[in-house]
């Protein structure tokens, strides 16, 4: 329900008052579309190609034993991260839906002011189909720690990825790196919008912004210590890490703001919260609050160039720097992963 509250109303006003007055309406109307055809998508095959064995295929998407969520019951339970410790399989087809749906809408941000809506729904049923479930079994799916405890010595049923040793507590890779790649490969399709770089187009409504970067910001909570699947310690760091990384993030942003425009800007502060919100992602469960902070004191910069002097360059218009921020900052937090998790680090 948490991350629900990030989609619709959070991430629907923080893109919604990025684009301009005349497309406001336009942008919640698809965030809100993205979602309900997500949602639909999810019970109807999504959960079963997300989190269920493949058979031949199994390193790469699930099979069809959950399709119309067959055998699911309220008594049925899935596996956490602890042997003997399980919760109700429909607590987690909800917790991961919401995932399924943010993601697609993740990816507007990077066409937003030039995709017709048709498009959109068409592309909120084949993206997660193609690319979504794919990359959720692949670096999620595995057979769970009971089975591991019951054949200690057997090779590990898992996606692809997983079995590569990845780390992402909560979705760096599945979600933001995911989402920022496809809007980058969205924008680039679609072409730049009419008036791009000769006009300008600025945000019409920072307000609607903040409010949704702190619906955003609330319902990460949901998003990452919900990741942990249990109320124990390790959500409880999430927890901190989602705070800290984040605080560290807007200061930084804020900080390069002031020094290469000469003041501070509600936009930066926004967009930092964001990327340090997406860098933390992977790193939540792993890295200690320390190593947090100094990722986000280190990601916001990064994103800061990504942004402005390589969109310019390149000369691809994201329109509100999904890929220069979910993507960019989804790859550091993935690297980052890696470093922090080691115990030396705290």
């Amino acid at each position: 329900v948490l991350v629900l509250i990030m989609i619709i109303p959070g991430l629907a006003l923080f893109y919604g008052g990025l684009v301009r007055t005349k497309n406001m309406l336009s942008m919640l109307m698809q965030v809100s579309a993205v979602t309900v055809i997500g949602m639909i998508a999810w019970v109807l095959y999504g959960y079963s190609f997300a989190f269920t064995d493949g058979g031949g295929l199994d390193s790469f998407v699930g099979g069809t034993a959950r399709f119309l969520l067959k055998d699911v019951t309220p008594a049925s339970v899935v596996a956490t991260f602890s042997t003997g410790v399980a919760i109700p399989e429909l607590v987690f087809i909800a917790f991961q839906m919401t995932f399924a749906c943010i993601t697609a809408a993740l990816v507007l941000g990077g066409v937003a002011e030039r995709m017709k809506f048709i498009a959109v729904c068409v592309f909120a049923v084949l993206w997660p189909l193609l690319v979504y479930y794919p990359m959720a079994h692949m670096v999620w799916w595995w057979a769970g720690p009971d089975t591991v405890a019951a054949n200690p010595t057997a090779p590990i049923q898992a996606g692809l990825i997983w079995t590569f040793g990845a780390l992402d507590f909560a979705g760096g890779t599945v979600v933001h790196i995911n989402a920022g790649i496809a809007a980058l490969v969205g924008a680039i399709i679609l072409g730049k919008r009419k008036g791009y770089r000769t006009e300008a187009m600025p945000p019409h409504s920072m307000v609607m912004t903040l409010i949704g970067t702190g619906l955003l910001w609330f319902g990460w909570f949901g998003f990452n210590a919900g990741s942990n699947l249990e109320a124990n310690g390790y959500a409880a760091l999430a927890m901190v890490n989602t705070f800290i990384c984040t605080a560290a993030a807007g200061f930084s942003w804020t900080v390069v703001d002031m020094i290469i425009h000469k003041k501070a800007s509600m936009l930066g502060m926004a967009s930092g919260i964001v990327a340090g919100l997406v860098a933390v992602t992977p790193a939540a469960g792993f890295a200690g609050p320390i190593g947090a902070l100094v990722l986000g004191l280190i990601v916001s910069p990064i994103c800061v160039i990504a942004v402005t002097a390589v969109k310019s360059a390149l000369k691809y218009d994201d329109s509100l720097d999904a890929f220069g921020i979910h993507g960019v900052g989804g790859i550091v937090g993935a690297i980052a992963t890696g470093i922090l998790v080691n115990p030396a680090l705290g």
